[in-house]
This record gives structure tokens, C-alpha cells and sequence, in this order.
């Protein structure tokens, strides 16, 4: 029997400087929850993503928080109680009825307290006093000896999600709670202590390997039964005395295979798990499997050292994006929202997430829904841009999270890839850290020894890496672009994007551009009078070092500077894009060389100005778009190659593409100035360069000419000027507003060339939502954009200067500065 304990809790200031507002107060508190939600349900602090807020709550992380409830206990027929804690965020302790019942370290592991001797019948008291954890976290970097790390404390001293203590995307809230479901749990004579189902396949066959572990109630050695049941199929086999494990294999014929996204199904068998004793069923498991391989290629050649992930016998081009915890309080995180934001993934094309290391090993609910969308997850284990000891108590911590993290994923079809952390490699080998740490361990114990062993141990059927950037060999440097991962920083930290093309990487798991959060999302945490982009508020929600500094350096070399905040606005929100959409381009021309380009980064975890193609509210910047472009399964793409320019066609859908590609350099008006056709004729999974001839790629005049590739209803574009040297047009457009179910159609018609027009329909409701955005039209062309809002809006208001967008707008305004319109 399992009762959750989520009812009757309190929590209260136990210790630190606590200002007046919670002191000698003992407040309603949630489990699952933390304490920031819970002071900020009663009222006593501001909403820490407002404004900013996060520099007034700074306090809550050095003060020790008691969590407190009552039990009513009646003694039944089991033999055994449990008190199980799924989730404690972080240096707990754990009493009954005023006895300790454990104290525990850890954030990331489940923990599992016999309390039998200690329950009473009646009402119990149960209480859990979490220390301080930023303290906590200084005095275990103590007692280590300190390492090398980044943000202000030293996260890598406690297993506690590492971006907890601030990131550059993310503020300092540094939580304390029970922050996943806590149970009484009752069991007599034996247990399921843990199921890790692996499968393999042979031919058509699908082959199901269930390692149960069963733990016995003490002395009862009773004669008990596992059995497996998958698809009609049912395996059983006698656990013997003495022992506490048990593989069993269970064969099914002509099993249905499990895709990514993009190449096949993702059929999910059912698999049902029990435990029994003289026919009484103990206790029970239920998940689900699909059944696929998954292989990593990391065999050097003449190139370097590939980076290729197959499932099934299938290289597949990891069209990726970074996750990051999508919430500073993760356990405000439903299966809804897990459900919405991968879904945003799947819908821009994505076949691959990547779980970052400095976050965490997340819920059911995301696997669970990776594998049902075909979402490939790539699992960094807990480490991240930092030095990490492998001394005790750490090193315990360390194994017992991992085997823990491995067995419960084990069953998830969607999880393809371990990684052992996230530029720690990287920062030894590159970042001083050598020198720094003087011998000193710093992990690589753990990415070369402990977690593959445990990997072998556990679950041998899935690839690991090291880390990543990492170049598969210590003898390389780590972010050497002909081995294995890379993460591509310089163009966002010192170059320029058009710099991306010089790279010719095997597999990119890291590159990004910055861009502000959508307007409804900014205007509602920021409420700065005027909004500028240095304005206080503006400012704290940019984390980044030299964040602005680099924005507006990347922003000069493609557009004008802007005249006000809104075109600020609009130029950084359009420069992301355009930033990611180049370099995707060129990553994927780069197939099969490149087999893979993971965008930093899907999600934010609070409203902020990041690389994230979804802000904090869940709402679609405009990079979104662009990744859904550039993510396409066939894509065309004009590339600088070898002092020219090519015609890229890239076919990454499982059917052949035939086509008749039409490239033409016009100048801004519309003119064609030259053309020519070209055969695409490409098998499935594959790419093609065509070199263009030079009437095409050399422009009379630069600043008013560009290209236009079609081909089978694709386009791509090559401006030969930056737009901030080009001549736009004052863009000239002819609207039509209709109302369509569930909002509104908005029709544009361009007189002139407009490039990357967009509708940002949510400076309009909060709720509005366009279906398509950037998109180039020569004069005449027309197009239609619907949003999607319950709001009552008018023609006006949505082809208003500020809403209906375009470069062309940013270009003209600089002769108009302030005005703000067209």
C-alpha cells in the first residue's frame, strides 16, 4: 500500500537571518513544493521573476527551513513500513515522532527509511529541517578543498541542480524543500526494489531482458515469483532462497520497431511486472518499452573523429536542441507543461534533446513523452562547469545517483545517449583549471572509470561519451572541431555569426545566439518607466556576461543601430534568428561529415533574455520559426563554398527528392538579372553541393541585388549585402484582415521587397499566437499569416507598424528615429 503525504504540512524559519516578514512564522506549506513557492503563496516575498525581485529573496537560501506535518497511523497486516522520499532539495533531516530517521545530501536520488519501530498508533509527527543550502554548500567546499567553478557559489561541492545558484540565463534562487511526492509505503514478505528492462533485437525479433532486484522482508525466506508480461507474452521464474535478483527474457516475434521522429513509428509495448508468493501478488511494476538499437560511431577517419548516432542501423543527422530545467521551482512542472513545451520541439522539426548537466534528471513525464513524440534524449549526467571531487562523502553521492538515474530510465526508448558532463573536459584542458587544482581530482575518475562501469553494470545497451565538448581521446583538444563534440562559442562571444562557415565540425552539441524574451512575456516581468534595453529591470534580466555588449556587437554588423526600445526589440528578437538559421544551414549542408547541430537552447526556466527559441512563458520567439525552417527535412540553402557560392539541397526525409531548382539573381525590385536551372536528383538521407556559376554568384551591384534558389516548393535567400549597407526599400505592403475560427487570417501583399516579415501578434494579447513568421517576398508575392487568439482585435491593431514587422522597417527608420513607424 502506498499513501502520499501531502496534506496538513507546514514550514517555518529555523535558523539564519530571517527578515521580519517571515520571522516566528509558521506558514501552509505544498509537497511536493519548495519553500519559494511556498512564502510566495502566503504572501510574504514578490514573485522573483518580476523585476527585480530575485535580489530581495536572496536571503531565503541561507536560512534553515523545518517542514512539518501530522500522520495519522493505523498498524495494519504488513510487516514493513517505509518512508519513502522521491525528491529533497537538498541537506536534509529526516524525523519521526522527534527521532532521526536519516539525514541525506542529495537532490538528485530517492532515499527509502524503514520507520516501522518508530510509527505509533494515533497521530505521528513528521518533520524535515533542511539546512541552509548556501551556507551548506560553502562548508562542503571546505571540507573538499575548493575547486574551480562558475557562479557565485560553489555548487559543485553538494549535489544540488547546479543552476539553482544562478547561470547566465538563470537567476540565484537557491530552493530548499520536498520537491518530489512523499509516501508511507507497507509491504510484507518481499518487494520490487528495482526494474531496469533492456532490450535488444534481432532480425524481426524483439528481445526483452528484465534485471528485477527484489528486496525480502528480513528473515522470510519464503519462495516468491517474478513475472514478466509483455504483448501476450508471459515470462516467470522462481527467485531462489539467498538471493535478491533475476534476469528474465522474454522473446517477441515480429516486433514492431521504435523511431525518432522522421524515420518510422514509435510503437510502445506495455511491459507489467510482479512479484508473488503462494499465489499473492506482492507487489507490482508497469512501464513501457520500444524496441530499437542505438549505436554511436565514434571509429576515426580520414577526416578526424565522427560523431554519429544510429538507431536501428540508421545514421541519423541530430537535428537538436538544449533543455534546461523549465523552471526555477521544478516542482511546479505538470505533465501538461512537459507535454506543451516538447511538443514546440517536435513541431520546429527536433529529433534530439539533449538534457543539460547542470540541471536535472527529469520526471517521468518528459521521458514519457520523448518517447512517445520519437524525441531522441541525449542524458548528461549531473556535472557542469566545474571541478568536482571524487572524494568522500561525494563520491558516494555520486555512484548512488547514477545507478539510480540508470535504472529508472532504463525503460525509456527515447533515451539514446549518456553524456558524463557537460565542458568540464573543456575547462581542465582549456580554462586554467590544470594549474589551478595542482593534482587535485576533478572528475574525469568519474567520466573514465565510475559511470561507464556503472553504465556496464547497469546498462550496457546505450552509447556513452566522456563529455562533451569532447574530442574521444585525452590526447586531443576537447573542442577540436575534426573530433567528436563541439560547442561552438566564438561567434556568439567574439566573432560574428557569418563566422560559422568557417567551421567544418563533426557534430556541434552546442551553439547559440542571444535574443529578448517576446514582448507579452518582457511587459509582464518588467515594468521599468521607460523600458530600455539599459534600463534596471531590462538589465537584471540579462545574466549573460557582457550580455547587452555582445548583442549589440552582433546586432551592428547586419543592421542599423535601433531608434527605440520596440526596434531594439524587433533587430535583437530578428538577429537571433537569422544567427541560428545561418549556422543550422551550414551544419547541415556539412552532412555527413556533420551529423548533428544541438541549439542552445530550447526552454528558459524564468523571463529572461537568452538563446532560447521558447521564453519563459512558454511563448514562440521568432527564432522558433527559424529553427522550424532550418530544421525541415528538406532544406535548400545558398553556401559560401571555396571563394563561391553553392546550391545546397539537403534531403533528410525517408523518400527520394526530384526536383528542378531554379536559381535567379535579381536585383531589389524584382528584376531578374540572371538564372539558371539545375537537376536535384537526391536519394533519401542525402546532400548535394552544386556549385553556381559565376554570372549568379557575383552581383553588378551589391547593395541591391540578392539570390533566390526554389526548388519543389523550398526557397533559400542570399542577400550580397548586409542590410545595413543594402538599399531596402521602404517596404510597401497591401493588407487584408478576415476573422477565421479561433482568430484571425492576415493577408499581405508586397509592392516592394520586404525581407522577414512577421506578425508579433502578442504585443496585441497574451494569448495570440501566429502559425508562420519570416518570411522574404518579392514585390508582388503575397502572403497569409493566421493568429490564433480569443481576443477581439482589429485590422488596425494588427497591421499596426509594431506588430506587422519587417527589416526593410529597421533600415528605413534610421532617417526616422523615434517615430516608431513605417
Amino acid at each position: 500500500m502506498n499513501r502520499t503525504l501531502d496534506q496538513g504540512w507546514t514550514v517555518r524559519a529555523v535558523g539564519g537571518e530571517v527578515p521580519p516578514v517571515a520571522a516566528n512564522l509558521r506558514i501552509p506549506a505544498t509537497v511536493p513544493g519548495c519553500i519559494h513557492t511556498d512564502l510566495l503563496a502566503a504572501g510574504l516575498i514578490p514573485d522573483p521573476y518580476l523585476d527585480t525581485n530575485e535580489d530581495d529573496v536572496a536571503w531565503i537560501g541561507s536560512v534553515d527551513w523545518r517542514y512539518e506535518t501530522s500522520v495519522e497511523w493505523a498498524a495494519d497486516d504488513a510487516t514493513n513500513v517505509d518512508l519513502v522520499a522521491l525528491g529533497l532539495d537538498t541537506v536534509a533531516t529526516v524525523e519521526l515522532n522527534g527521532e532521526v530517521v536519516a539525514q541525506t545530501e542529495n537532490m538528485h536520488r530517492s532515499y527509502r527509511f524503514p520507520v516501522s519501530g518508530l510509527l505509533r498508533e494515533g497521530s505521528n509527527e513528521l518533520a524535515v529541517t533542511f539546512a541552509a543550502p548556501v551556507p551548506a554548500a560553502s562548508g562542503a567546499s571546505e571540507g573538499l578543498g575548493p575547486r574551480p567553478y562558475i557562479s557565485s557559489f560553489p555548487f559543485n561541492a553538494i549535489r544540488k541542480m547546479a543552476c539553482n545558484f544562478g547561470w547566465d540565463w538563470g537567476p540565484e534562487l537557491v530552493t530548499a524543500g520536498i520537491w518530489r511526492p512523499l509516501s508511507l509505503q507497507t509491504w510484507a514478505v518481499a518487494r520490487i526494489a528495482s526494474v531496469r528492462p533492456l532490450v535488444d533485437v534481432e532480425g524481426s525479433t524483439g528481445l526483452l531482458h528484465t534485471h528485477v532486484e527484489v528486496q525480502r522482508a528480513p528473515g522470510n525466506e519464503r519462495p516468491i515469483t517474478v513475472t514478466v508480461q509483455i504483448a501476450g507474452a508471459s515470462t516467470e521464474v522462481a527467485v531462489p532462497a539467498g538471493s535478491d535478483r533475476v534476469t528474465l527474457e522474454t522473446v517477441i516475434e515480429d516486433a514492431d520497431l521504435w523511431w525518432p521522429r522522421g524515420y518510422g513509428d514509435q510503437p510502445l509495448y506495455p511491459v507489467a511486472v510482479w512479484l508473488s508468493s503462494d499465489g499473492i501478488r506482492l507487489d507490482e511494476w508497469n512501464g513501457r518499452v520500444g524496441f530499437r538499437t542505438v549505436t554511436l560511431d565514434t571509429t576515426p577517419d580520414v577526416d578526424g573523429t565522427p560523431f554519429s548516432i544510429a538507431v536501428n542501423g540508421q545514421p541519423v543527422f541530430a537535428r537538436g536542441v538544449n533543455w534546461i530545467p523549465d523552471d526555477c521551482f521544478p516542482s511546479r512542472l505538470t505533465p501538461e507543461r512537459y507535454a506543451a513545451r516538447l511538443t514546440q520541439a517536435y513541431d520546429a522539426g527536433v529529433n534530439l534533446v539533449r538534457v543539460w548537466g547542470g540541471g536535472l534528471y527529469e520526471s517521468e513525464d518528459f521521458y514519457n513523452v520523448c518517447d512517445e513524440l520519437g524525441l531522441l534524449v541525449w542524458q548528461d549526467f549531473l556535472f557542469a562547469c566545474a571541478a568536482y571531487a571524487e572524494e568522500e562523502p561525494l563520491r558516494s553521492e555520486v555512484i548512488a545517483e547514477a545507478r539510480e538515474a540508470i535504472t529508472r530510465l532504463s525503460a525509456h526508448p527515447s533515451l539514446a545517449l549518456w553524456n558524463g558532463n557537460n565542458e568540464n573536459i573543456w575547462g581542465f584542458d582549456e580554462w586554467g583549471w590544470r594549474s589551478e587544482l595542482d593534482g587535485w581530482t576533478w572528475g574525469w575518475g568519474y567520466y573514465t572509470e565510475v559511470l561507464p562501469g556503472l553504465l556496464a553494470e547497469l546498462d550496457p545497451t546505450r552509447p556513452y561519451s566522456p563529455g562533451c565538448p569532447y574530442s574521444m581521446s585525452p590526447e586531443l583538444p576537447p573542442n577540436d572541431p575534426a573530433h567528436g563534440t563541439m560547442h561552438l562559442w566564438e561567434a556568439w562571444n567574439r566573432l560574428d555569426y557569418t563566422s560559422y562557415h568557417e567551421v567544418r565540425p563533426r557534430f556541434v552539441s552546442e551553439f547559440g545566439w542571444q535574443g529578448p524574451p517576446t514582448w507579452a512575456t518582457l511587459v509582464r516581468a518588467i515594468h521599468d518607466r521607460p523600458l530600455a534595453s539599459d534600463s534596471p529591470g531590462v538589465l537584471h534580466h540579462q545574466k549573460a556576461e557582457d550580455g547587452n555588449g555582445k548583442l549589440a556587437r552582433g546586432l551592428e554588423r547586419h543592421l542599423p543601430e535601433p531608434a527605440t526600445f520596440e526596434d531594439w526589440h524587433w533587430a535583437t528578437s530578428l538577429n537571433q534568428a537569422r544567427a541560428i538559421r545561418y549556422g543550422l544551414d551550414h551544419l547541415r549542408s556539412l552532412s555527413p561529415l556533420c551529423r548533428g547541430a544541438v541549439v542552445w537552447q530550447l526552454n528558459d526556466c524564468w523571463p529572461v533574455t537568452s538563446w532560447a527559441a521558447v521564453d519563459g512563458d512558454g511563448r514562440r520567439k521568432p527564432l522558433w520559426y527559424a529553427l522550424r525552417q532550418s530544421f525541415a527535412d528538406q532544406l535548400l540553402t545558398i553556401q559560401p563554398r571555396d571563394g563561391s557560392l553553392a546550391l545546397v539541397a539537403v534531403n533528410d526525409s525517408g523518400d527520394a527528392w526530384s526536383a528542378s531548382a531554379t536559381v535567379t539573381r535579381r536585383s531589389f525590385d524584382g528584376t531578374v538579372l540572371a538564372s539558371s536551372e539545375f537537376a536535384l536528383d537526391l536519394a533519401p538521407r542525402a546532400v548535394t553541393a552544386i556549385r553556381l556559376p559565376a554570372e549568379l554568384a557575383e552581383a553588378d551591384d551589391v547593395n541591391r541585388e540578392l539570390l533566390l534558389a526554389e526548388a519543389g516548393g523550398r526557397r533559400a535567400w542570399w542577400p550580397f549585402a548586409e542590410d545595413r549597407d543594402a538599399e531596402l526599400p521602404e517596404a510597401e505592403l497591401r493588407t487584408w484582415v478576415s476573422t477565421v475560427p479561433g482568430g484571425y487570417r492576415v493577408e499581405v501583399t508586397a509592392g516592394t521587397l520586404v525581407r522577414d516579415l512577421a506578425v508579433l501578434a502578442d504585443r496585441l494579447a497574451p494569448d495570440a499566437e501566429v502559425d508562420e513568421m519570416l518570411v522574404t517576398l518579392l514585390p508582388g508575392e503575397s502572403a497569409s499569416f493566421t493568429v490564433n487568439t480569443t481576443a477581439t482585435l482589429t485590422p488596425e491593431e494588427l497591421t499596426g507598424p509594431l506588430v506587422l514587422r519587417s527589416a526593410n522597417q529597421l533600415v528605413a527608420l534610421v532617417a526616422a528615429a523615434g517615430t516608431g513607424s513605417r
